[in-house]
């Protein structure tokens, strides 16, 4: 018996949050998502990056989301050192709880009232 090789998504274009939340709803455990490539504190931190007001509050609140999941066991978050001060931030899709009490919406939603 042969091992499955991890394959990571990567996509073309700085993802989203709500595409971040759309993929947590539909991956399967092992899936891997690469949500973000770079050096994540840093390029949201408005002196060291080059991104815009707007590009910086996206990456902020997808890796605010990304690190949301992890705390409810959606997903397992990992770093990979791609070269010098870049790192690729993947989440790894965990396997969903077979008798949720709700759903991923619901929580999004209980969480948004919250604040």
């Amino acid at each position: 018996m042969g091992t499955t090789p991890f394959i990571t998504v990567r996509a073309s274009r700085p993802l989203s949050e709500i595409e971040f939340c759309a993929w947590v709803a539909q991956a399967v455990p092992g899936d891997r998502l690469e949500y973000h490539r770079g050096f994540l504190v840093l390029d949201i931190f408005p002196v060291f990056s080059g991104l815009s007001d707007a590009a910086r509050a996206e990456l902020s609140r997808l890796g605010s989301r990304a690190f949301w999941a992890a705390e409810q066991d959606l997903v397992h978050l990992v770093q990979e050192r791609v070269g010098p001060d870049q790192f690729a931030y993947i989440a790894v899709a965990r396997p969903k709880p077979k008798a949720a009490a709700v759903s991923l919406s619901e929580l999004l939603l209980a969480e948004q009232e919250a604040a």
